[in-house]
């Protein structure tokens, strides 16, 4: 049936007072996406699909927050810095998480290279109004004690000088667990992956519900 002029249809009048009220309700009602930007670690390289932490991350979080994985494994902060806008402009995340470095630490990059990667995402997110949150790495100390201290104390020192919220590293007594580490003596295994999960999400939790701090 034509809609007559000067007179308001009842489901377009339905319509507008849903839209409207919907306009008033706070954002956090909605909930919050993470975008994950990593590499193999947060990718779930020699595991099985959907067993790795981030997507334990998301069936933990439920319907509250959407968690999106842009993990690649080998990708370094170079490679994260220059994807990281495209991600932002498809998806339109809250927060992303910063999982990179590992593979520079391993290629023997500059600390101070990767520092300044980490940064320029860092200061691109704030550009587009996300909330950036660091997850610190580290590598095997056969790289030399002098770089391996200054490869993890850059995420410290990263985090403090923005001001943005670490996870710190959360292998430690993985990594000294065979039967928690693939062959590579590297990758956790997919037994591994439920307690990185867990430590993740204790810290993760307070953020993606509004304490950025």
């Amino acid at each position: 049936m034509p809609i007559l002029r000067g007179h308001r249809s009842p489901v377009i009048t339905a319509l507008r007072r849903f839209i409207f009220a919907l306009s008033l309700l706070p954002l956090s009602s909605f909930g919050a996406t993470l975008l994950v930007l990593g590499d193999s670690i947060s990718a779930g390289y020699g595991i099985d699909r959907g067993k790795g932490w981030v997507e334990l991350l998301q069936q933990q979080l439920g319907d509250d927050h959407r968690v999106i994985n842009a993990s690649i494994s080998g990708d370094t902060t170079g490679g994260g810095l220059s994807r990281l806008k495209t991600l932002v402009e498809e998806h339109h995340p809250q927060f992303v998480l910063i999982e990179l470095g590992g593979n520079d630490g391993l290629r023997g990059y500059p600390v101070l290279r990767m520092k300044q990667n980490l940064r320029a995402m860092i200061d691109l997110s704030r550009q587009c109004d996300v909330q950036p949150i660091l997850f610190a790495m580290r590598i095997p100390p056969n790289y030399g004690k002098r770089y391996s201290d200054q490869f993890a104390a850059a995420y410290t020192e990263l985090a403090e000088e923005e001001q943005v919220p670490l996870l710190p590293f959360l292998f430690d007594d993985i990594a000294s667990d065979s039967n928690l580490l693939q062959e590579d003596g590297i990758h956790p295994t997919e037994q591994a992956q439920p307690l990185i999960t867990a430590r993740a999400l204790k810290l993760l939790n307070p953020i993606l519900n509004g304490d950025k701090h």
